[in-house]
């Protein structure tokens, strides 16, 4: 029996994917989660993931965020991202990010169902467009990815309030701590992302759109 977890924002995209998938595939068993927060929940749970169907721009997730994070946190657990952009660029850095495979939200089916026994069967799967225009893509630069997949969950809050603009007192009120651990937070959050000031960290924050979520 294959064991997924669908991992989507959009209840009547789950709701609709699921419903294909259990007609197409025998025996199947689905989770669905809704945002980051969620998704981690249910990865620490259950032990016999077969494959995770993962959408990168839900709740938490960021652009890279969440990918990295479940790679980092869940080695073992395949991934394949499911997206209603083709954006090959993006593509690449997914694939280089540790997916096994990028399917079309707008996918038929039995593209799902090919991809899934594919990824499952130890390949790689990708659309032929998508596969010759990554391939003509830069290798990808995903360290300060890497770097923010580095913070604990209380240093990624914090980082997420710097973004926001929230003071260290403001911050500190957030999240029922003193105003000295928030400063210890912040330089913490420097030294793993190798950068210097606030500016700087809402920077990356910015530039990874990263999100709060309560992990």
């Amino acid at each position: 029996m294959i064991s997924l977890v669908i991992a989507d924002d959009h209840p009547l995209f789950r709701s609709a994917l699921s419903g294909a998938l259990r007609s197409e595939i025998q025996g199947i068993s689905i989770v669905e989660s809704y945002d980051l927060e969620s998704t981690l929940q249910c990865l620490s749970k259950l032990n016999d993931i077969d494959l995770l169907l993962l959408d990168l721009n839900m709740p938490g997730s960021g652009e890279l965020y969440g990918l990295i994070r479940i790679r980092k946190d869940f080695p073992d657990v395949p991934v394949a991202v499911i997206s209603g952009s083709e954006d090959s660029a993006m593509v690449a850095k997914v694939m280089d990010a540790g997916a096994l495979g990028f399917i079309s939200k707008t996918s038929e089916p039995a593209t799902y169902v090919h991809a899934i026994h594919a990824i499952l069967a130890g390949d790689i799967w990708l659309s032929d467009e998508l596969s010759e225009a990554v391939a003509n893509q830069p290798k990808p630069d995903l360290s300060m990815q890497n770097k923010v997949a580095e913070l604990t969950p209380q240093q990624y809050k914090v980082l997420c309030y710097l973004h926001e603009g929230l003071l260290n007192k403001q911050i500190a009120y957030q999240l029922s701590i003193s105003e000295a651990t928030v400063k210890a937070h912040i330089t913490a959050i420097f030294r793993k992302l190798e950068i210097n000031n606030r500016t700087q960290a809402v920077l990356v924050a910015s530039d990874l759109k990263l999100q709060m979520t309560v992990i």
